[in-house]
């Protein structure tokens, strides 16, 4: 399963602007696995991604729970509680 991962406002200035990611191996495929699996990528992904700093998520642009299902070709987000427009 092939999905794109995008980072917002100071989580975009820690890791990048997006990335495409390559998830045939999770089970189950939900925006909380991603977590996890991002999360076990770095040090760095850890500490940025971690939700007891308030880190939020989207899935296709609507805001997401970690048990949102993930389907082929879904955009996936993750930015701070407050973020600039």
């Amino acid at each position: 399963m092939s999905i794109t991962v995008r980072y917002f406002a100071s989580v975009r200035e820690r890791l990048g602007a997006q990335e495409s990611v390559d998830l045939a191996e999770l089970v189950p495929p939900t925006v909380g696995a991603l977590l996890t699996w991002l999360q076990a990528r770095s040090e760095e992904h850890s500490r940025v991604l971690d939700l007891d700093r308030g880190l939020r998520m989207a899935c296709n642009q609507a805001l997401c729970e970690a048990d949102e299902p993930l389907s082929e070709g879904d955009e996936v987000a993750f930015f701070p509680p407050v973020t600039g427009g």
